[in-house]
């Protein structure tokens, strides 16, 4: 049996959206400044305290305050960032956001191959995003860094993962997400393919290359059909 590792957001949900509602709603409940550029600032900081995660500089409770008190700071505001994450959760929990093209995508793959997600997200928050899209039956387990240990591109969080994929081969694995640094990189740490989801056509830096790349996720059946001939 072929195994698929999906990553989530902004692989198969569009985070950057559900992002930007629920940031805007938290500072909004605590009555401070929610314009888009607010939003914006925000969003920034976020990524770079998860790459920070990923490098292994800080700690997940380090991101997950730490990214609302690097805000507030900015903004000269007396503001709990324990507070506003603990909102801010709560709100990103209650919906969901479709990558185009990734329910047909799952329906397409489903009983084909085994599917498996594989997310650095907050537990809380991705069992609630997965409850609302209803999409969870379509994986074989679905693992998240919190629960399992450790962070991609940690070879760890690979190597709890594989261990509970009955007969789990790594020739016979790929790994699909939108980030280089987390999931192709870490895929390239557990010696399995990785195929790159880049819908917007960015360069790819020379040092981390992905065996595969694609635009839209409905390229992703015919790529395996190159690949393995038939899913």
């Amino acid at each position: 049996m072929k195994h698929l590792l999906f990553d989530l957001d902004e692989t198969l949900f569009d985070f950057k959206q559900a992002e930007a509602v629920a940031v805007t709603k938290t500072l909004r409940q605590l009555s401070l400044p929610a314009t888009e550029k607010v939003a914006r600032r925000y969003s920034a900081i976020n990524k770079s305290q998860w790459e920070r995660l990923e490098r292994k500089e800080i700690t997940r409770e380090e991101v997950l305050v730490g990214r609302f008190g690097i805000l507030f700071e900015e903004l000269g505001v007396s503001a709990d960032p324990a507070e506003a994450r603990e909102i801010y959760e709560g709100y990103l929990a209650q919906g969901h956001y479709f990558i185009p093209g990734a329910e047909e995508l799952l329906k397409t793959l489903y009983g084909r191959c085994q599917m498996y997600l594989v997310s650095n997200g907050t537990a809380r928050v991705q069992a609630g995003r997965l409850k609302s899209a209803g999409i969870a039956p379509y994986f074989a387990e679905i693992f998240i860094s919190q629960e399992v240990g450790f962070n991609k591109p940690d070879v760890r969080f690979f190597e709890g993962c594989f261990a509970r994929i009955p007969g789990f081969c790594k020739k016979d694995a790929i790994i699909i997400g939108d980030s280089l640094t987390s999931d192709i990189q870490g895929g390239k740490n557990a010696g399995i393919a990785t195929c790159w989801f880049n819908p917007g056509g960015a360069a790819c830096p020379g040092e981390l290359t992905p065996d595969y790349e694609i635009r839209s996720l409905m390229e992703l059946p015919e790529l395996l059909e190159r690949i393995w001939v038939r899913p």
